[in-house]
């Protein structure tokens, strides 16, 4: 069975790259691939930098709204499993660069916010944390990744508002260090990955552990009575009507 996340190696930096289409959504599959890609990248003494982008017109879109509904064991399962990927990305010891050239949406637009450091590229897509508007509630993993990377005020414009914007508003929202032209966007986004992976490494790592912490602990705090109680929203009327308008969406297209 092939791989929904595709690696290549350029000199000492190594990409992942989300392929899952559509639209490199989250279920089991994609974040089991995610968590070995990880952990294969961190053992490697050859990788010192890992840039994480997505194929096609996506970077990803999230959760995958079309998988089939989940019982209480086997969501609680994908819930740990969720938990697990993002703890991974967020506390890989290495310089992780998130590449954003495409629609980075809701639980997709967190994965890119695990990374130090994003980078996005010019075009015509949407970036946005729109789980409120679809009922869904922030796993404590998206919640604290969220708190970490961005001032409450623009968290609060973008996970309250839970509007989509054009990715020219990125850089505004904080969600992007930079904007790149489309031409030149993966020679700089490797160029600066392998800068920082050049760095000692071990000073790179004690640096970051530190900076996170707060969040990883956070985290890592949780019990299951809490994250039972975020399941819980997911299941209300209301949040389910809107996400099955948002599947009718999808399947139109």
């Amino acid at each position: 069975m092939m791989s929904t996340v595709r690696t290549e190696d350029v000199e000492a930096v190594r990409i992942l790259m989300l392929d899952r289409p559509p639209a490199n959504a989250m279920e089991e599959t994609l974040l089991t691939d995610l968590q070995h890609a990880l952990a294969d990248a961190k053992s490697d003494p050859r990788v010192r930098a890992i840039v994480l982008t997505g194929s096609g017109s996506f970077f990803s879109a999230g959760f995958d709204f079309r998988a089939p509904r989940r019982d209480e064991t086997r969501a609680a399962a994908f819930y740990q499993l969720y938990r697990d990927a993002h703890v991974a990305l967020l506390s890989f010891p290495k310089p992780t660069v998130a590449w954003v050239q495409g629609h980075a949406i809701a639980g997709g637009l967190v994965l890119a916010l695990a990374c130090d450091y994003r980078l996005g590229v010019l075009g015509s897509y949407q970036v946005g944390l729109n789980e409120v508007a679809v009922g869904a509630a922030y796993p404590r993993a998206a919640l604290e990744i969220v708190r970490l990377r961005l001032p409450h005020a623009r968290a609060a414009e973008l996970m309250l508002g839970a509007a989509l914007y054009p990715c020219s508003h990125a850089v505004r929202l904080g969600v992007v260090d930079e904007l790149l032209p489309p031409d030149t966007a993966r020679q700089t986004i490797l160029r600066r990955a392998g800068r920082l992976g050049a760095y000692p490494a071990e000073a790179y790592a004690h640096t970051k552990q530190a900076l996170i912490a707060p969040a990883l602990l956070a985290i890592l705090a949780e019990t299951e009575e809490e994250a039972r109680a975020t399941r819980a929203v997911w299941q209300s009327p209301e949040g389910r009507a809107a996400r099955h308008r948002q599947r009718e969406r999808l399947v139109s297209r």
